[in-house]
Parts: C-alpha cells; sequence; structure tokens
C-alpha cells in the first residue's frame, strides 16, 4: 500500500499517547496525505501512459483508456466499466465476466502504480482483501466433498486446542459462517502477528468467545483464514496456500495466490488506502474510532499494523486467508466459473447447493453493525439501501449467487442459475465495508446484460430458459443431422429416388439453418 513510512511514525510517537490515539491519528495522518485520499484520485487516468496497441474506444476517442474484449452483448459492461474512470474515481482496474465457460468480457485500465504512472496491464495483479475468503472457503468445501472434512462436527475433533474456554461445542459450520464468537483478539498483537501463522493460530484457540458461539453472527474480517486455514492444513497436510495451489489455483490456471511468490512481486499494484469515514457515515467506523474496547475497534486496529504493512513483501509472502489473496479479476471469474457451471471439478452437485445456501443472517451483525448474510465461507446478496444513514453497506447479487467481497470494493462470484462469474479487482479501494457504485454498476450492467440475446433471441427471460433451450435446440439438431445422413444413405442404397432427396434435404437443412441462430 502506498503510504508513509510508519516505523518512523510510530517511533517518534510520545509515549503519553494511548494505544488507540496511536492507531487512530496514524490511520488519519497517512490518509491525509493527497496521494492516499480518494478524492484526490477521482480523476481520469491520462491515456498517454496507456500504449496504443492495448486500447479500445468504446465510444470515442476520449475513452480510450481501456483494453481487452468485450461480447457485443455485454457493452453495457464496458460502458460503466469507462464510466468507472470518468464518474467513480477509478484509477486502475480489471473486470471479467464468464458465462457459461465462454469469457464474454476482460477489460483493463487505467493507472497500476501512482508514482510511476505505470499502466495497469493484462496481467497485473493486486490484493483484493476479503474476497480472499471464497478461495479459502473453496478449498475448506473440496475436502468436505472429498468426505475428510465434516460441516456437522465440533471443530476440536480437528483441531483439539481450539477447544479452550468455552468453544468446545463450535462446529465446523459455525466457523464457516462467521458465529463462532472469534472475530477478533482482545491482547495487543504485536507488529507482524498476521505474518506467523503459528502465532496466530495458538492466540485464536486459547481465546475466549465474545459469544456463545452458534448464538449470534460477526463478521470475522481477519481471523476467519486462519480459523478455516488451520482446519485446512490440519485435515489435509498442506499450508492454505499450497492447498489452493494444488487443488485449485493450478488445475484451473489461474493468476491467484494465497502466499505471493516473489518473482511475481514486480506484477503487483499497491493498493490506495481510501480516507476514512467521517463521523455519522458509518456505523462500523463511528464504533471502531469511538471505543477501543469494541468489536469494530479491535477487528480494525488490532492487527499488528498489518493495514499499514499490507503492500510489503512480507506482507504478500504470507498465507493470509482472509485478505492476503493476489490475483486479478480474471483469476476470480475463473475460479468461480466451474461452480456457476455444476461445480466441475472442483465439487459434487450436493456440495455446490450447499455452498449457495444460507448459512447465517441477522439484522445486526456483531462486528459490522448492519444486516448480513452469509453462506458457509461466503456472502449472500445483502441489498441495505433502505437502512439508515451509515449502514447502506450492500453486495447486491442474484439470489442464488454466492461469492464474496472485499475491502476497497473488490469483489468475485459465482451464480449457478445464470451460468455467470464474475470478478473485479482495483487498486483504488472505495470507502465502506462492502460495495461501492463501481463495482455495484458492473454487476448491474453484467445482470442486464444476460436478459438481452447473448444465449436466445426468443427468450424473454434467459435466466429462466437459455440452459433448458439450449439443450433442447442441440438435441433437435442432432436429430435433424442424422435424418439428413439417413436420407442420403437411402439414396445411395437406391431406396429413394434422388429428387425426393433433394427435396427432404432441403426441408430439413430449412429446420435446421435458424437453430444456430436460437443458441450460439
Amino acid at each position: 500500500m502506498e503510504r508513509l513510512d510508519t516505523d518512523m511514525r510510530y517511533a517518534a510517537a510520545p509515549s503519553t499517547v494511548s494505544r488507540r490515539q496511536l492507531l487512530v491519528g496514524a490511520a488519519a495522518g497517512m490518509l491525509s496525505y493527497p496521494w492516499l485520499r480518494g478524492q484526490a484520485l477521482a480523476r481520469t487516468p491520462s491515456a498517454k501512459f496507456l500504449g496504443d496497441d492495448r486500447l479500445i474506444s468504446p465510444r470515442d476517442e476520449t475513452d480510450q483508456m481501456v483494453a481487452g474484449t468485450c461480447h457485443p452483448s455485454f457493452t453495457g459492461v464496458r460502458d460503466e466499466f469507462v464510466r468507472n474512470f470518468h464518474e467513480r474515481g477509478e484509477f486502475g482496474a480489471s473486470v471479467c465476466v464468464i458465462v457459461d465457460g465462454e469469457v464474454v468480457v476482460d477489460l483493463w485500465g487505467g493507472i497500476a502504480v501512482s508514482s510511476t504512472n505505470a499502466p495497469w496491464t493484462e496481467d497485473t495483479l493486486v490484493q483484493v482483501w476479503s474476497s480472499t475468503k471464497g478461495a479459502t472457503a473453496l478449498c475448506a468445501h473440496i475436502l468436505v466433498d472429498r468426505g475428510l472434512l465434516d460441516l456437522d462436527a465440533p471443530v476440536v475433533k480437528y483441531w483439539p486446542e481450539f477447544g479452550q474456554k468455552g468453544k468446545q461445542d463450535t462446529t465446523v459450520a459455525m466457523l464457516m459462517s462467521h458465529q463462532a464468537g472469534v472475530p477478533a483478539l482482545r491482547e495487543d498483537l504485536p507488529k507482524g502477528a498476521f505474518f506467523d501463522w503459528d502465532f496466530m493460530t495458538s492466540a485464536l484457540a486459547a481465546e475466549e468467545p465474545f459469544w456463545v458461539p452458534g448464538t449470534r453472527n460477526g463478521y470475522h474480517a481477519f481471523t476467519f483464514g486462519f480459523l478455516v486455514g488451520e482446519l485446512i492444513r490440519r485435515v489435509s497436510g498442506k499450508t492454505l496456500g499450497t492447498f489452493f495451489r494444488d487443488e485449485v489455483a493450478t488445475p484451473l490456471g489461474l493468476d491467484f495466490w494465497i502466499g505471493l511468490p516473489e518473482e511475481e512481486e514486480p506484477r503487483v499494484a499497491p493498493t490506495i488506502l481510501p480516507a476514512i469515514p467521517k463521523i455519522g457515515e458509518s456505523v462500523f467506523f463511528d464504533q471502531a474510532l469511538t471505543d477501543d474496547t469494541s468489536i469494530p475497534y479491535l477487528v480494525f486496529f488490532n492487527c499488528g499494523l498489518y493495514l499499514f504493512e499490507s503492500d510489503t513483501r512480507a506482507a504478500h509472502a504470507a498465507e493470509i486467508g482472509a485478505s492476503g489473496g493476489i490475483t486479478n479479476a480474471r483469476g476470480l471469474a475463473r475460479m468461480y466459473a466451474p461452480l456457476a457451471a455444476g461445480g466441475g471439478q472442483l465439487v459434487g452437485a450436493d456440495t455446490l447447493s450447499r455452498m449457495a445456501r444460507v448459512a447465517s443472517a441477522t439484522s445486526r451483525d456483531v462486528t459490522g453493525l448492519i444486516p448480513t448474510r452469509f453462506a458457509l465461507g461466503f456472502v449472500k446478496s445483502m441489498d441495505n439501501r433502505r437502512q439508515p444513514h451509515g449502514m447502506q453497506d450492500s453486495v447486491i447479487l442474484g439470489e442464488e449467487a454466492f461469492g464474496h467481497s472485499g475491502f476497497g470494493g473488490s469483489v468475485g462470484f459465482a451464480d449457478p442459475r445464470t451460468g455467470m462469474s464474475f470478478g473485479y479487482t482495483m487498486n483504488m479501494m472505495g470507502q465502506g465495508t462492502a460495495l461501492n457504485p463501481r463495482g455495484q454498476s458492473l454487476i448491474d450492467a453484467a445482470y442486464r446484460s444476460l436478459a438481452g440475446p447473448l444465449a436466445t433471441g426468443c427468450a424473454e427471460d434467459r435466466i429462466a430458459h437459455a440452459r433448458p433451450l439450449r439443450k433442447l435446440v442441440q438435441g433437435i439438431d442432432r436429430k435433424l443431422t442424422s435424418a439428413r445422413r439417413l436420407t442420403a444413405r437411402y439414396e445411395r442404397s437406391g431406396k429413394l429416388l434422388a429428387g425426393c432427396t433433394d427435396q427432404i434435404d432441403a426441408t430439413l437443412g430449412g429446420l435446421q439453418a435458424p437453430l444456430g441462430g436460437l443458441v450460439k
């Protein structure tokens, strides 16, 4: 993350300043610098930094800031992507949409590194924060699908040490649905704590829950990765990052890491912190900034200075399963693509159905202080637009969709009903704790595009009918092809006159020709 030298800032702090004042002051001071403020960067990057051979022009020459490919039916996504740069403060970003295995949108653009104006290219990577949780959850569900991890079993079956201080009855499902009661740690975490897996898992095992596990849910913003990742390690014998690489990233050919190899480091775009919301603009930050005993404060600030060091080599190399994933939009969309298409080689139908099901929901999340809905490790659609001011953070998806958004606005998800997977990443982080208008506008445009003629020219509702229609039409097409072959064979054997054969073939061909226009 592009920022000040926080070590010097902390070393110079007077001893009479409280820990809370120190952390909050450091955050506010860092975000006061113009190259880190979201508003200061709400402008269009200069096109002179983007090579002409990589540009597309969605509308006119003034929009030459993005590159890539876009299916004609999805120009609405491309248009919103360009608008993000013009109107919504986008700096560098990528978006990818896959429908029924076909890449229909793969766009990127803007600036990757503000200090050098290096462009965001096709293979630029960025930290995706909590969008990482979807990858971690997928690893756990793969083990569930293989019969190696039981969602209803107590965590202590796999991790005996976790049963301390009243957590002995916590189930795996509770751990994955943010009901385990350990969204944070009470004791001050030393600098670099998130880079020490054994330290964090031991501390969480010894922590007293903030509520009786299973009775409430509160977003485990940073602890989720260590909790679920430790289960994965103990069951599979592999670290989280290694399991993800071997079982997901490598088989699917993803540019996606939980624990980035050093040779990939030059491709990573630094993230740019958003301004902290003013008092009254966010119920989460209101409490985090005013009560140093609250869960929001402990979640956000008691992180061993991780927020200030998340773009260091040490942070990228660490396997931080809640927030440390490094990828781009293509990596997110391709990870979810098999899940949008029935599970592929990753999981079976029963597991996929369970992955998409709501596992916990509340009108007031203990951590986020807003209404939330979670599947087992994934975010479900949450529309809080009608909530009071400061509680309106939302992630609006199709009802059967599941995935995860990330701090600042990245998002990846699968929608099995529509066959669509989606990914969006950026370096200019937005305010709030869920999506912001940049990501949501792209999702809305993708869903609008699905209602168009991408798959069928005659179905009013593509979401409900396209996939069954494709199967039906393909069957008819095969039968017509067989009939034409049979006619030719009858002619060769003398069972049909040549004139009759031509008429039959023309009739069958006439029936077959429109099918290509119905389903491509």
